[in-house]
């Protein structure tokens, strides 16, 4: 789905649905014992906010300082860090946090784990390997960490990128602290948005990640974020991309025409919705990189139904969004679609593909 900002008017996000009512504090899994070290005295989203918070130490840089590379300074008292498009101090955030805890199980079934033993492999042959560090765009509440973590081995450090302190927050406190040998994993935190990346952004990268970013991205930018980790010689492993197809069961005849009317939002305003998967294999071909492309669809039958209630509320929602004209109808579609679901008696199949690419090392230390 699209991730559009938040719609106060409308209270809901049109292509990324939250479920409302949802207690903020249910946004993190607990914090393991172990971790006490690394919750003891930890600072704030207001904290956050004014700096860089290295969540193993609670060691904070100062504001001023600045990422080479990572694009134009932000606000005042707001760390350089990689940026997308501009925003303005009262813009909201981009996901309900909400939305990003209820799809996470989703999310963690669905992702390739056929691409890993390639991915370990290169990260096992890194120059100057002493461990990873890995940067992680557009974070969110951390899943990806939560994920992917636990199936590497060797120590890793995170760097979680996210334009929401409050998300940074989270997703630092709710991540692992132990690689799947026991290394230690460290995390850091830094606010921004994730385009115009260069080379220089990512200096000691091992690793890129992101889930559900690349349909959100423009063709320039998808070339910036290649260009970037090929220049850094770090594989990029970018999941759960939306491929533009969704099987409902049983089939009903309004099915295509919002899946059509859905397909056009996603490409709103040159972004490239379903076709993000083709152009960024494309990119990254063109610069020498092999890339392998793995389907990792959702499958939401009636264990998932509050997933799938919220899901088909945004992706209808989107539609209408796209072609007024289909509202009323549209409408009814959602209520036949929710009574199913509400009855046990609808799955759906959310088709997603998942990106492997490795680029040439370039001889530096990670």
């Amino acid at each position: 789905m699209r991730k559009s900002a938040t719609t106060a008017q409308a209270g809901r996000i049109p292509a990324q649905p939250g479920p409302r009512g949802v207690p903020l504090g249910m946004l993190v899994a607990p914090v393991q014992p172990d971790a006490k070290d690394l919750t003891a005295g930890q600072p704030g989203p207001e904290d956050i906010m004014a700096g860089t918070v290295q969540a193993d130490t609670g060691e904070q840089t100062g504001p001023g300082s600045v990422i080479p590379g990572a694009g134009p300074a932000g606000r005042p008292g707001e760390r350089a860090t990689v940026r997308l498009r501009d925003v303005g101090p009262d813009d909201p955030p981009r996901y309900a946090p909400e939305w990003l805890e209820l799809r996470e199980g989703a999310d963690a079934v669905a992702r390739a784990p056929e691409l890993l033993d390639p991915l370990r492999i290169r990260l096992a042959n890194l120059p100057g390997r002493s461990g990873v560090v890995i940067h992680d765009l557009g974070c969110g509440t951390g899943s990806m960490g939560r994920w992917l973590a636990p199936r590497l081995d060797g120590a890793q450090h995170w760097i979680l990128h996210d334009r929401d302190p409050y998300l940074l927050h989270f997703a630092a406190v709710a991540s692992p602290r132990a690689a799947a040998d026991g290394s230690r994993v460290t995390v850091e935190t830094r606010r921004g948005d994730v385009a115009r990346l260069t080379p220089d952004a990512l200096v000691g990268a091992s690793l890129v990640t992101a889930s559900a970013l690349l349909d959100v991205l423009t063709r320039e930018e998808v070339d910036a974020l290649v260009a970037a980790c090929v220049g850094a010689g770090c594989p990029a492993l970018l999941t759960l991309s939306v491929a533009g197809k969704v099987e409902l069961t049983p089939a009903d005849p309004m099915d295509a025409e919002i899946a059509d009317a859905f397909n056009a939002h996603q490409r709103r305003d040159g972004l490239l919705g379903p076709d993000a998967v083709t152009v960024t294999c494309e990119a990254f071909a063109a610069h020498g990189a092999t890339v392998r492309v793995h389907p990792s669809a959702w499958r939401l039958g009636p264990d998932e139904a509050a997933l799938t209630a919220e899901w088909l509320r945004g992706w209808i929602g989107a539609a209408v969004e796209e072609r007024p004209e289909l509202k009323e109808r549209a409408d009814q579609y959602l209520e036949r679609r929710l009574a199913a679901c509400a009855a046990g008696e609808l799955s759906v199949l959310v088709h997603h593909s998942d990106l492997l690419a490795l680029a040439r090392p370039t001889g530096g230390t990670s």
